[in-house]
């Protein structure tokens, strides 16, 4: 167990039921899914002249969506400062950014993100979910497996 969590387990499972209780909220006072995914959309629409980013409902949202995101990094700032834990990364900086156009392209595809499926979609019984996170993480265990 101990090689699987060096760290421990218990602030994962407090991080578990944080995030839970997080988007749950989200999702009873505005009645949409909490996903990071949507967040650039919401944000972009501030300064696009877009149609897909003029949409009424990424107007609505971009407020609130910017709150959750300064929230996720001061969570990430407060971790850092309690813990003293820095986590740094040994991945290329272009292996990073290929990674990340990666996972932004499958975002967009798959109509959000990995967090977003696997925290509010599976939640709430979504169809789409149930098929996206399995390609997600069987994609991220090839991956993990084929490259160096």
């Amino acid at each position: 167990m101990a090689a699987l969590f060096p760290h421990g387990w218990i602030h994962y499972l407090a991080g578990g039921l944080l995030i839970g209780c997080g988007v749950s909220l989200i999702y009873l006072c505005t009645g949409v899914a909490a996903g990071t995914s949507s967040f650039f959309s919401a944000q972009w629409s501030w300064f696009s002249r877009l149609g897909f980013f003029r949409q009424e409902r990424w107007r609505e949202e971009r407020g609130w969506r910017l709150i959750y995101a300064a929230g996720l990094v001061a969570g990430a700032l407060l971790w850092r400062l309690e813990t003293g834990v820095c986590l740094t990364t040994s991945v290329e900086p272009r292996r990073l950014l290929v990674g990340g156009l990666l996972a932004g392209f499958g975002a967009r595809l798959s109509g959000g993100c990995t967090a977003g499926h696997g925290i509010c979609g599976l939640a709430s019984l979504k169809k789409e979910s149930f098929v996206a996170v399995p390609v997600f993480l069987l994609t991220a265990i090839l991956v993990a497996r084929l490259l160096p």
